[in-house]
């Protein structure tokens, strides 16, 4: 019998806490059912295994920074579309670090195209709309953003830009002012 009150949705979320606590990759079954002093066999009435934990922790995630990227763009066009995007992703990775982590875990195929990550791809192109591009290149612009933002968090995260003048949010509003020069004047093939 499950003991009361532990629901996959509740495991779910505790996991992500103790995620965002000790990085995501030192999530486990094991590591939850300590959190909630009980057996690891008990978890398994709820859960399959880590990678399942893993995974449901991804799709939470992805949900939640869809949803937030969602109310953020909501009315916007342009550059204040690209710049709330943006912010949206490196605002919930600064909040939640290893929810962050978990949402660049790859997904299978099915799991993938019954996630929240079509929403990010989704919204993605409706701010690209703005910027008048065709395929393929709206596609390598959803790469280029999404390589940039990825890579500009991580490094921050990181510690990478805390070194040095000027303020890491300075660069980062740069960085934003260029891709929005760079997809104003996209070049052509």
């Amino acid at each position: 019998m499950a003991r009361a009150g532990l629901t996959t949705e509740r495991l779910t979320q505790a996991g992500a806490e103790l995620a965002d606590e000790v990085g995501f990759d030192q999530v486990t079954v094991s590591a939850l059912a300590r959190r909630f002093d009980v057996k690891v066999a008990s978890l398994y009435s709820h859960l399959k295994n880590s990678q399942d934990l893993k995974t449901r922790i991804a799709l939470l995630a992805l949900e939640e920074l869809a949803d937030r990227a969602a109310d953020a763009l909501a009315g916007r066009a342009g550059k204040d579309a690209l710049t709330s995007f943006a912010n949206v992703y490196r605002d919930y990775a600064r909040e939640h670090p290893g929810r962050y982590a978990a949402a660049r875990l790859r997904l299978d195929p099915e799991a993938a195209a019954a996630s929240a990550g079509v929403r990010h791809a989704q919204m993605t192109r409706a701010i690209l709309r703005g910027y008048d591009l065709t395929e393929p290149d709206q596609t390598h612009a959803v790469r280029l953003l999404g390589s940039v933002f990825h890579g500009y968090v991580s490094l921050e995260m990181a510690g990478g830009f805390s070194h040095s003048a000027p303020d890491s949010q300075e660069s980062w509003s740069r960085a934003l002012d260029a891709l929005d020069a760079l997809l104003r004047n996209w070049p052509a093939p």
